[in-house]
């Protein structure tokens, strides 16, 4: 996401000023937990700087009518891409940067934005300012300035953790049995990252053709249920998952701090009274993933929606990625990311234009065939000799 917006998108998403919003507010300083609770219509107020494109899009999952945020949604520190993709869904974004103002309303009832004036029951709260596509691109341009600084900040800190974890981050680990037998077969493991759904989706056939072992990481799980499919196991911290996932039969693995600090998954899922295992590892749930996958066997572990990159880590507000390195690097070969397939191949477009090739290539020959009488001929010779074949076919299928 560049920040550049084409006439269509702007036209989409530009609304004049005097523009008047109602609905029922939701309030939340978590994005992945609001959105849990958020029904189409409603307008959400969020505590998120920096808004990232996955909290971003399931706020357009959700139907929001508009999202208030009470932090700032640029702040300059990098380009991220949440803004962005509120504005190309046509969900219009208004900052208020006053984070008490969350105590200040009344949730469930309306609230009104009026001239970026945010009202409820008349009274005025506070004052926003609509986040335009053209202030959203120029506040863009100007956090890309900032990447130099952040990205050595980013690779000091990645050094330095990796320098004082190595041996840990490369000791043997032991992670609880499998359920499902994954050695020699493929996994696949999803998490709920950037364009998940579209790369799901491209590699359909591949699930059915290969029947991997399902491994989700968190909100991965509801990923999975959602295209009508069963995760064989969830593993993750669980803060991002729904208590139907944690109840569709998977076996359900949480990952705990290596540092022997008590995980508060573990009450949630104790409190849902569901079986589990835990697993003590360094670094964050989807390496803990990767390495369940590998230890029990796995040929070939295919990764889907996972972060990888300077922009997702700092999406996620990580200082760095030495876990996530050093863990690819362990696995090697058998590592397949299939993040981002959905841009490089879309059945629909490439059928379209195989269909093309081939009316191209009929019409050529035509062409030739007119111009040429020995051409004529021969296939005049070859339509008469499929005539007389397909009569005797007929002949001898009546004798």
């Amino acid at each position: 996401m560049r920040g550049n917006f084409s006439a269509q998108a702007q036209q989409k998403t530009a609304r004049p000023q005097g523009t008047r919003i109602s609905g029922a507010v939701r309030c939340g300083r978590r994005t992945k937990d609001l959105v849990r609770r958020l029904q189409r219509g409603q307008i959400a107020v969020i505590d998120h700087v920096d808004l990232d494109s996955v909290g971003a899009q399931a706020l357009v999952d959700a139907g929001v009518a508009a999202v208030v945020n009470l932090s700032p949604s640029i702040s300059g520190r990098y380009p991220n891409r949440g803004p962005s993709v509120l504005l190309q869904n046509g969900v219009p974004l208004y900052d208020a940067p006053e984070p008490d103002l969350m105590d200040e309303i009344d949730e469930g009832t309306p609230l009104e934005i009026v001239n970026g004036a945010l009202k409820q029951f008349g009274a005025k709260l506070a004052q926003a300012e609509l986040q335009t596509p053209a202030i959203v691109t120029r506040k863009l341009a100007e956090s890309r300035k900032n990447l130099d600084s952040e990205l050595q900040i980013f690779a000091q800190n990645t050094l330095d953790y990796a320098s004082r974890e190595l041996s840990q981050l490369l000791a043997p680990v032991q992670p609880p049995p499998a359920r499902v037998s994954l050695r020699g077969r493929h996994a696949l493991i999803v998490v709920r990252g950037e364009g998940y759904r579209k790369d799901l989706d491209i590699i359909r056939s591949y699930l059915h053709e290969k029947r991997p072992v399902l491994i989700a990481v968190d909100g991965g799980a509801d990923a999975l249920l959602d295209l009508g499919l069963k995760p064989d196991v969830i593993i993750g911290d669980m803060d991002s998952v729904s208590d139907a996932a944690l109840k569709s039969g998977a076996q359900i693995i949480v990952h705990t701090y290596a540092d022997g600090r008590e995980s508060p998954a573990l009450k949630r899922v104790e409190a849902l009274g569901v079986e589990h295992d835990t697993f003590s590892v360094p670094g964050t749930s989807e390496d803990a993933a990767m390495l369940f996958a590998f230890e029990h066997g796995a040929e070939l572990i295919v990764a889907v929606g996972t972060h990888s990159n300077l922009y997702d880590f700092l999406d996620k507000g990580r200082s760095g990625m030495a876990s996530t390195l050093l863990v690819r690097m362990r696995i090697g070969s058998r590592l397949v990311d299939a993040r981002g397939v959905s841009k490089l191949y879309t059945p629909g477009k490439q059928g379209w234009a195989i269909g093309l090739v081939l009316v191209a290539g009929v019409l050529l020959l035509a062409v030739v065939v007119q111009s040429s009488e020995p051409l004529q001929d021969w296939f005049g010779m070859l339509g008469n000799g499929l005539r007389l074949k397909l009569l005797e076919w007929r002949f001898l299928g009546r004798g």
